[in-house]
C-alpha cells in the first residue's frame, strides 16, 4: 500500500475484513479505499434444521461455503465439548472468505451463548455438564416427535421408562452420525452395539443423537405429567397415538397395520 493509500484511508477509517461487495462499476483510488471501509461483508446463507447430526451439517456447509470437508470435521473434533448437540439449529449468515477454524468457532460460540441465556432464564445459573444432559434428553425427543406440540408427551415416555427400568426402544436414537437419514431396519437393530442403541441398552445414549431446537430442550427440561408408555405413528395424521400400557399400545399397532 503506497503512503498516499495510507493518508486516505487515514481519514476514511479502517478497511472492513473477509470478502466485501464494492459492486462492479469502475472505481478511482479514493472510491475504491472508501468503499473498503463502508461495505458490507459478502455473505452466504447455511441453514442447520433441527435433527440433524453434526457431522451430515458439516459436510453441507463444506460444500455450500466451498472449504475443505475434511478439515472442517477436524476442526469440529478439536473444538467441540462434545461430539453431537453442540449447535443451534437457525439460519447463519456467513462471510465468504471464512476459515474452518473460525466457522467452528463461530458456531459453537453462537450456541454457547444461547445455551447459557437460556439456562440461566430457567435455572438461574448454566452448568454446561447438566445442560448437556438435557440435550441428550432433548436430541431423543427431537428425533422422535412429529411436531412442538408433542414434544412434552414424547419427554414423559423417555422419563416413565427410565424410571421404571425400561428400554426406550426407540428408533430415533439409531439415526445418529452418519446414519441420519437412514432407515431403522430389524438387521440394523440386531447389528448396531453402540449406545445409541436403546433396543439393546437400558437408558439414554452415552451422547445426543443430534442437533437441538429450544423447543425440545424446554421439553425435556419440564415434561408434561403422563403415565404414557408407549407410543405408535398413526399412518393418517403423522403425529402419535399414546399409550399406558402394552395391550392398548398392541392394539394401535394393529390398527395401523389394518388388523
Amino acid at each position: 500500500m503506497s503512503s498516499i493509500d495510507k493518508y486516505i484511508l487515514f481519514f476514511l477509517g479502517h478497511p472492513q475484513s473477509g470478502w466485501i461487495n464494492i459492486g462492479t462499476k469502475d472505481l478511482n483510488r479514493a472510491e475504491f479505499l472508501h468503499k473498503l471501509t463502508i461495505a458490507k461483508a459478502a455473505l452466504q446463507t447455511i441453514t442447520l434444521i433441527p435433527g440433524e447430526t453434526s457431522v451430515i451439517f458439516l459436510e453441507q456447509a463444506a460444500k455450500q461455503l466451498g472449504l475443505d470437508k475434511d478439515m472442517l470435521l477436524k476442526e469440529f473434533q478439536a473444538q467441540a465439548p462434545y461430539d453431537e448437540g453442540v449447535f443451534l439449529p437457525e439460519t447463519y449468515k456467513i462471510p465468504k472468505g471464512i476459515t474452518e477454524n473460525l466457522l467452528i468457532q463461530m458456531l459453537l460460540s453462537h450456541a454457547e451463548i444461547s445455551n447459557k441465556k437460556t439456562s440461566e432464564k430457567i435455572f438461574g445459573d448454566y452448568n454446561p455438564k447438566k445442560w448437556h444432559q438435557y440435550i441428550i434428553i432433548a436430541s431423543v425427543i427431537q428425533k422422535e416427535a412429529a411436531n412442538d406440540n408433542e414434544m412434552p408427551i414424547v419427554a414423559s415416555v423417555i422419563y416413565n421408562r427410565l424410571k421404571k427400568g425400561m428400554k426406550l426402544q426407540m428408533d430415533g436414537t439409531l439415526n445418529y452420525g452418519i446414519y441420519s437419514h437412514v432407515k431403522v431396519t430389524p438387521q440394523r437393530i440386531r447389528q448396531d452395539n453402540s449406545s445409541y442403541n436403546t433396543y439393546k441398552f437400558t437408558g439414554l445414549p452415552k451422547e445426543a443423537v443430534c442437533n437441538v431446537s429450544l423447543a425440545a430442550i424446554r421439553a425435556a427440561i419440564f415434561p408434561l405429567k403422563t403415565d404414557y408408555l408407549y407410543f405408535v405413528r398413526d399412518k393418517n395424521t403423522g403425529v402419535h397415538i399414546f399409550s399406558t400400557n402394552i395391550d392398548d399400545h398392541n392394539k394401535a399397532i394393529n390398527l395401523q397395520k389394518g388388523k
